[in-house]
Parts: C-alpha cells; structure tokens; sequence
C-alpha cells in the first residue's frame, strides 16, 4: 500500500509539473507580446501629437529623466522581484513598457513607416527563430551566455563614447555587433527561461513573477534587436 500511494504521489507531482510549466510559458510570451503592443501604441501617438513629441525630444532634461527612469525600473524589476508583489510587478512592467515606446517614438521621425513595418517583421522572424532553438537545444548556452554579456557590456561602452565621436562607421560596426549580440542573447535567455520555470511546479505568485521577469528579458532582446537591425536597413525620411 506505501509503495502504491508513492507511485500515486509521484504521478500528481509530475501533472502538476506539466501543467504548471506550459502556462508559465504561455505567461512569458503573452507578457512579452502584449509590453510590445503598449510600447508600439504609445510610440506611434507621441509621434502624432506635435506637443507631446515636442515636450520629449525637444526637452533634454526631460529626454534623459525617462530614460534613466526606464533604466531605473528595470533594475526595480529584475532587482527587487523577490520583494514585489505580482501586481506591482506587472504595473511596473507596463510603466516600463510606456515610457520606453515614448522614448522610441522618434523612430517615426527617422524612419519611413514602410522600413520601419518590414524591419519589425524581420525582427519578429529573427527572434522566434532564435527562441526556439534556445528552446529545443540540447547545448549548454550558459558560456555562450557569459561571452555575450561581456560583449553587450564593450557595445555600451562604444555606444557612450560614440555619442561625442559622432563616428559612423563605430555606429554601423556597432550595429551589426548589436543584432549578432541580441541574436545570440535570444537563445540563451530562451534556455534559462525554460530552464527556471521548469523548477516551478505550482502557479504560485513566485512563479508568475518568475514568467513576468522572463518575458521582461525578452522583450528588451526583442527590442533592441530591433533597432539595431532599424538602423542598418531602415530606411530614413
């Protein structure tokens, strides 16, 4: 009889597995998907109210505050999950998504709209390519992932200084590291993804703040391959 209610509670653990994990997955994703609708909707009104894109772009102070405000937030996100609720997470989440589609607004300022709806499509091809690998893949990304992360840190930096070098060959050079930097970070944060969320057996709060930091992570891998493949095959107004 012991043996049987073993056998009885090993089978529930493992439904409850494999229940849990796929939703979790879908909670990523969904997360994701929906952070890029805010971001492309407020980007594409701040870019149609003349007073709005003034008030941003016109205004340095204001430029950079929301720009260290997103910076702000997510290091709160990623930092602080532990200690937020799932509520406030999400709130954050969508207040990070806002700000970033205001700041991204001048895309439609740079870019015709035709270049800017091709690259997306690019973009959204490139990355569910790369997610799925990072998926599926039966390799150890986690090296890979640590040589990416030290590139990532050596674009910034070249990223810095170029904003008083005003070179454009550092500026395409640094673009195309850009795409092949997010490519790569696509499938490894894929793989560590799954790799967390499969540890987590109930749709517990800890679980789904779990999902909603993954789909955080992705989508910063989305969006900034995003634009650095904008700026090498967007076409400028």
């Amino acid at each position: 009889m012991e043996q049987q209610e073993l056998e009885r509670m090993i089978r529930e653990r493992e439904m409850s597995f494999s229940l849990a994990f796929p939703a979790l997955m879908r909670k990523v994703y969904v997360w994701m998907a929906l952070a890029l609708v805010i971001t492309g909707v407020t980007a594409y009104g701040v870019a149609n109210s003349p007073a709005l894109l003034q008030a941003i772009l016109g205004n340095s102070i204001l430029f950079w505050g929301l720009m260290l405000g997103e910076l702000g937030l997510v290091f709160a996100i990623s930092g602080a999950i532990n200690r937020l609720s799932a509520a406030t997470a999400t709130l954050l989440f969508v207040l990070y998504s806002v700000l970033n589609g205001a700041t991204m607004s001048f895309i439609f300022m740079a870019y015709t709209m035709s270049s800017i709806t091709s690259v997306f499509f690019i973009t959204a091809g490139t990355f569910a390519v790369m997610a799925f690998i990072g998926y599926t893949t039966k390799a150890d990304l986690t090296s890979m992932g640590k040589i990416l992360f030290m590139a990532l840190i050596g674009l910034i930096i070249a990223s810095v200084v170029n904003i008083w070098l005003k070179s454009t060959g550092l500026q395409l050079i640094a673009s195309y590291a850009g795409v092949l930097i997010f490519v790569g970070l696509t499938a490894y944060d894929s793989q560590r993804i799954k790799q967390m969320l499969a540890e987590c057996d109930e749709m517990d709060e800890g679980a789904q703040k779990m999902a909603l930091l993954g789909a955080l992570t992705l989508y910063l891998d989305f969006i900034n391959l995003f634009i650095y493949l904008l700026r090498i095959f967007g076409g400028r107004k």
